[in-house]
C-alpha cells in the first residue's frame, strides 16, 4: 500500500468517525490533488432515522469539527495546504443503499434495469425495504429488487400536487 493511499485511508477513518460522533453519516469522501495543496470533499447527510436532509448550519458545524482534526491528525496531511469541501449529496445523487430508497418515499425516480434488456423507467416510490423497492409506474405496482437495479435518480417536480394523505 503507497503512502498516498495509506493516507487517504487515515483521512477517510478520520472524517468518518468525527461525522458520525456530530450524529451524522458520511456519503462519500474523496481526497484529490489539486496544484500544491489537496481538495479534501466530503458528503454527509442525516442518519437513517432522521426525517430531513441535513441543513447548511449543520454542515458547518460539521466542517468546523473536519477542520479541527484533518489539521491535528495528520501530520503529513494537515503541515501540506489543503481545502475541505463538506456538502451534502443533494437531490441528484445516486440512489444506491436502502435508506436512501426509504427518504424517497413518495417521490419521483428515473430507474435503469440492470442489464435484463428493460427499458429506463420513472415511477414513484411506494415503499422499501431491505432487498428492494415499491415503484407505482403509470398507475401500476412494481417491485424492483436492488441488485436489479443499475442506476437510479430522485426526478426534481416543480409543480407536483400533494394529496391529502402526503400533506403534514
Amino acid at each position: 500500500m503507497s503512502s498516498r493511499t495509506a493516507s487517504r485511508d487515515r483521512i477517510t477513518a478520520a472524517v468518518t468517525l468525527v461525522v458520525q460522533r456530530c450524529g451524522y453519516e458520511v456519503e462519500d469522501v474523496t481526497v484529490v490533488p489539486a496544484g500544491r495543496r489537496s481538495v479534501v470533499r466530503v458528503l454527509v447527510d442525516t442518519t437513517e432515522d432522521a426525517e430531513h436532509g441535513i441543513t447548511l448550519d449543520q454542515i458547518a458545524a460539521v466542517s468546523r469539527s473536519l477542520s479541527d482534526v484533518l489539521d491535528d491528525e495528520d501530520a503529513d496531511f494537515g503541515a501540506t495546504p489543503y481545502v475541505l469541501e463538506v456538502s451534502s449529496p443533494g437531490l441528484d445523487r445516486p440512489l444506491t443503499e436502502p435508506r436512501h430508497w426509504r427518504r424517497a418515499a413518495g417521490r419521483l425516480v428515473s430507474v435503469t434495469p440492470d442489464g435484463d434488456g428493460r427499458a429506463a423507467v420513472t415511477g414513484r416510490v411506494v415503499s422499501s425495504d431491505g432487498s428492494g423497492v415499491l415503484l407505482l409506474v403509470d398507475g401500476i405496482e412494481q417491485r424492483l429488487a436492488y441488485d436489479a437495479i443499475r442506476t437510479a435518480r430522485v426526478e426534481v417536480e416543480f409543480n407536483r400536487r400533494v394529496t391529502a394523505e402526503e400533506a403534514p
